[in-house]
C-alpha cells in the first residue's frame, strides 16, 4: 500500500516523529553536563554544539530503525499506534533509508567536527540498539530492557570523549549510572502498559512478572544507582554541590520505589485487584516514572553547575 499524500509540514513532522524527539531529549540532557565535567568547566560552544548535533542525528538514526523493525507491534499497542509507520505516513522503505542517511551523516559529521572516537562509539551505539536489543531481546527475553538499555548509555561516553579524546573511570561509572537508571525508569512506565506488551507478545518485565517482583527488581536497581551516584564523587572529583544533590535526589528515587513495591499484588498480565488497586498501581508507577525523568535532569544539572562553579566560571 502506497503511503497517502500529506503536506510538506506533515511529512516533516512524520520524519521528526521517527527520531523520538523525547527520547533524543533525555540523552542530551546527559552528554553536556559530562562534557562540562570532563573539561572541568565550559568546553568550547562550538565542541558542545557539534558533539550536541551528531548525537542527535546519531540516535534519531537508531530510534527510526527501531520503528522500522517494530512497526508490526506497534500496531498492537495503544502507545504506539499512532507512529508514522502505522498510520502510513511512510513507507518502511523511506523511513529506513532515512534512517541509514542520518547514521551515515552522523557517523562523518562526528568524526568531522569532533574526533572519530566520538564518532565511532555514536555508531556503535545504533547498532547495538538495532541488533542487541530490537533484532534479538525486546522480543525474546525479559531482561531485553536491562541489556538493551547499554546504547542509551553511550551519550556519556561520546560526551567525555568529545572533550578528552579518550575514556576513564569517571565515564565509566557515568555509564553505569545511565545502564541503572534505565530498568526502572522503563519498567515504571511497562507497568502502566502491560497490557499492550502482552497482547504484542513482547516478554517486558511487568507483562510476564508479578508485580511484586518487578517493583522488587526495581527498588533493587534503584538503590544500585544511588550508590553509583554517591561513589561516582570521589571517583571524579566532584564538590559537596553533587553529592548532596545525588544524595537527596537518590533517597526520593527510593522512596518512589518503595511506595510501589508497598502496593497490592498483580499477576502477570491478568487484571489487579480491583479497579481501584489497578487506578492506584499505575498512578504509582506513573509517578516514579515522572520522577525518574526530574531525577536524571537534576543528577546531571547539579553535576554541572558544581563543576562550573569549581572553576570559577
Amino acid at each position: 500500500m502506497s503511503a497517502p499524500r500529506l503536506s510538506p509540514r506533515a511529512r516533516i513532522g512524520a520524519y521528526v516523529a521517527l527520531t523520538k524527539p523525547r527520547i533524543i531529549e533525555l540523552l542530551l540532557v546527559t552528554t553536556v553536563p559530562t562534557m562540562i565535567v570532563a573539561e572541568r568547566g565550559l568546553p568550547p560552544v562550538w565542541l558542545m554544539v557539534c558533539t550536541v548535533v551528531g548525537g542527535t542525528l546519531a540516535a534519531g538514526g537508531a530510534n527510526a530503525v527501531n520503528m522500522v523493525v517494530d512497526r508490526d507491534i506497534d500496531r498492537l499497542m495503544e502507545r504506539t499506534k499512532d507512529r508514522p509507520l502505522v498510520t502510513g505516513a511512510m513507507s518502511a522503505r523511506a523511513a529506513l533509508t532515512f534512517a541509514v542517511g542520518l547514521e551515515a551523516v552522523a557517523f562523518a559529521f562526528l568524526w568531522g567536527t569532533v574526533n572519530l572516537l566520538s564518532a565511532v562509539l555514536a555508531v556503535a551505539a545504533c547498532l547495538f540498539y538495532v541488533f542487541v536489543y530490537t533484532l534479538w531481546l525486546k522480543r525474546t527475553s525479559k531482561r531485553n530492557i536491562v541489556i538493551g538499555g547499554a546504547a542509551g548509555a553511550v551519550p556519556v561516553l561520546i560526551g567525555w570523549s568529545s572533550v578528552t579524546g579518550t575514556l576513564d573511570w569517571a565515564p565509566v561509572v557515568l555509564f553505569a549510572i545511565i545502564f541503572y537508571w534505565t530498568p526502572p525508569h522503563f519498567w515504571a512506565l511497562a507497568i502502566r502498559y502491560r497490557e499492550d506488551y502482552a497482547a504484542a507478545d513482547v516478554p517486558m518485565l511487568p507483562a510476564v512478572e508479578s508485580l511484586r517482583h518487578t517493583s522488587e527488581r526495581i527498588l533493587a536497581y534503584t538503590l544500585l544507582l544511588w550508590a553509583l551516584t554517591v561513589a561516582f564523587s570521589p571517583v571524579a572529583g566532584m564538590g559537596h554541590l553533587y553529592l548532596g544533590a545525588a544524595i537527596v535526589l537518590g533517597g526520593v528515587f527510593t522512596l518512589y520505589a518503595v511506595r510501589l513495591v508497598r502496593m497490592p499484588e498483580a499477576g502477570p498480565g491478568v487484571a489487579f485487584a480491583g479497579a481501584a488497586g489497578e487506578v492506584a498501581v499505575r498512578a504509582s508507577a506513573m509517578r516514579l516514572f515522572t520522577w525518574s525523568i526530574t531525577y536524571i535532569t537534576l543528577l546531571f544539572t547539579a553535576m554541572a553547575v558544581d563543576q562550573l562553579l569549581r572553576s570559577g566560571w
